[in-house]
């Protein structure tokens, strides 16, 4: 399935993964020191919209009651706004270690989906579309890289 973007439509994403040790242990401490960072790079990016914070320590947001499952949820004005930072930024790099920090998910992690460009997602509705591709595939309501014809880096940059 081929998705165009929509007329005065962006496009969020949201990123979820569990970690293998908790967060506040020595073996996460290299991926919780490069959050800062990473979050700076996608705020100044060309296409940055916007981000999930939450008060304080708005790097480790928790969608659910596992202290292990954190999300990263996004808006970008479009999907080579997006692909821009995954593929060609420090974003990358820290990509790339994901295994040595989180476990490999059984299920879909990753989601995107078109949000109007007033409309800030929740974390409760980025997870029922993460939920809807994992029940349903890639739809128009909810879907991956796949879905986007003109986006191609994720089939080379792929890091694990």
């Amino acid at each position: 399935m081929d998705l165009v973007q929509p007329p005065g439509q962006y496009l969020a994403q949201l990123n979820v993964a569990r970690a293998v040790d908790d967060l506040d242990s020595p073996r996460l401490a290299p991926f919780v020191s490069a959050l800062d960072a990473v979050n700076a790079v996608a705020e100044r990016s060309p296409g940055f919209i916007w981000r999930l914070e939450a008060e304080g320590d708005d790097a480790l947001i928790k969608a659910t009651d596992d202290g292990r499952f954190i999300v990263n949820m996004s808006v970008w004005e479009t999907p080579a706004h997006l692909e821009h930072f995954v593929w060609n930024t420090i974003h990358k790099r820290v990509y790339a270690m994901k295994s040595k920090w989180f476990e490999t998910m059984a299920t879909p992690h990753f989601v995107m989906w078109w949000v109007d460009r007033t409309h800030r997602p929740t974390p409760e509705e980025a997870m029922a579309r993460l939920a809807d591709l994992t029940a349903n595939g890639p739809t128009a309501r909810a879907f991956g890289w796949e879905s986007l014809p003109n986006i191609k880096l994720w089939m080379s940059q792929r890091c694990a």
